[in-house]
């Protein structure tokens, strides 16, 4: 985004071209947005906390304005964007703050690499042990756009036109917070975000690289997994109603070593909603871990 006062760059990794704001120095810390998002939504974040480390914010592959290589891309793929952009980028040690599409990104890469983390932050963490209740019959209302971002014409109802597209994200960003009209500055920035070329398919292909795991789970209970060892910080914003607080309640079972607190007066985005709390919150769990 032109002009936005932050300092952008781009770096190449197999298949795509990764887009990341970077700001700061000293202990890498990485902001990983999650849908319907782009690092945009860390814009009041970044700069506080630069202050003390080295922010590095990418979009994932076909969000923002990191390239939209199309395909199938599986969790997988996601994961080793992110193992391979760390790398390209030197970055040996580092934090991770994330939520949503990023909370799964990370718990997948903080199995296969703990020993490159020096902490994870999670808001409002999806994790295996909501297991059935995703689909339950008092929460399916809430995930229906799961299987629409899967069919092969969703992004270009959504995207038929500029008020359908504003229409759609409005919804998402109004209904997932505290306060419905937190996000009515930025509802442009969004809409002016999803509209470029690709970005509409490119953050519903999550979806379908998700939707395998996602449907296994909810059909067959919390799955056994290796328990992450990572020190973990999570803090869940209370209003979250696609990712409701209560599921909180077995992240014991995949992290050892783990504190769970909650945000009132927050929704999906305790970042964007509560920024001087979760920024502090954050610069709280990783001062002094390297």
């Amino acid at each position: 985004m032109a002009n936005d006062g932050f300092k952008h760059a781009t770096i190449d990794i197999p298949g795509v071209r990764v887009h990341y704001v970077r700001e700061g120095a000293g202990t890498p810390l990485i902001l990983l947005h999650g849908w319907p998002e782009f690092w945009y939504v860390y814009r009041k974040n970044i700069k506080p906390l630069a202050r003390d480390f080295d922010v590095i914010v990418p979009d994932l592959r076909g969000f923002g304005e990191s390239s939209k290589p199309g395909g199938r891309p599986s969790i997988e793929t996601y994961v080793d964007d992110f193992a391979a952009l760390v790398d390209a980028l030197g970055v040996k040690r580092f934090g991770v703050v994330t939520h949503d599409v990023g909370a799964w990104v990370m718990q997948w890469y903080a199995r296969r690499a703990p020993e490159r983390l020096t902490g994870l932050f999670f808001f409002n963490c999806p994790n295996p042990g909501v297991g059935t209740r995703f689909y339950a019959p008092d929460h399916v209302k809430e995930v229906w756009y799961q299987n629409f971002h899967q069919l092969p014409w969703a992004a270009a109802m959504v995207g038929s036109s500029r008020e359908a597209c504003r229409l759609y994200f409005k919804h998402f960003l109004s209904h997932w917070a505290h306060d419905p009209h937190t996000f009515d500055a930025d509802v442009d920035a969004w809409v002016d975000n999803f509209l470029r070329p690709g970005n509409l398919q490119g953050g519903f292909d999550w979806y379908t690289a998700v939707n395998e795991t996602r449907v296994r789970w909810a059909k067959e209970g919390p799955p056994k997994l290796d328990v992450i060892t990572v020190p973990t910080r999570v803090m869940w914003g209370l209003s979250d109603k696609v990712l409701p607080a209560a599921w909180r309640d077995r992240l014991g079972d995949y992290f050892s070593d783990i504190r769970v607190g909650v945000f009132e007066n927050a929704g999906h985005f305790p970042h964007y909603e509560r920024p001087d709390e979760a920024n502090d919150a954050i610069l709280r769990f990783f001062r002094g871990r390297d």
